[in-house]
């Protein structure tokens, strides 16, 4: 079968590493879908960080002292966006462009 180049990149829009299942590369497949996995876990644990020193911490008197897991909540949610949009990215064109030169022969 050869792939389409567009249905790769659709596919591969939709859940990252699809695309690349799609084109028979499993491995790597299983690997973008592991790593948008792991990273969306990451941007989860920010946003409950963030979440929780929003609706408990301001609430009380001990907002300053634990300022920490606000900070360290950022951090991981943005840390998880960043790494979303990279893998995201990467996944539809690696996928785009296998296909393209499966198709080509």
């Amino acid at each position: 079968m050869i792939p389409n180049p567009g249905t790769a990149a659709v596919l591969s829009f939709f859940i990252n590493g699809l695309g690349q299942l799609y084109n028979g590369q499993i491995k790597k497949g299983l690997w973008l879908i592991f790593l948008s996995s792991l990273s969306m876990l990451i941007l989860l644990v920010g946003a409950i960080l963030i979440g929780y020193w929003l609706f408990y911490c301001l609430r009380s008197e001990i907002w300053l002292t634990d300022i920490r897991k606000l900070i360290f909540g950022f951090v991981l949610f943005s840390l998880g966006l960043i790494s979303i949009c990279v893998i995201g990215i990467y996944s539809i064109f690696d996928a785009y462009n296998t296909a393209k030169e499966k198709s080509s022969y």
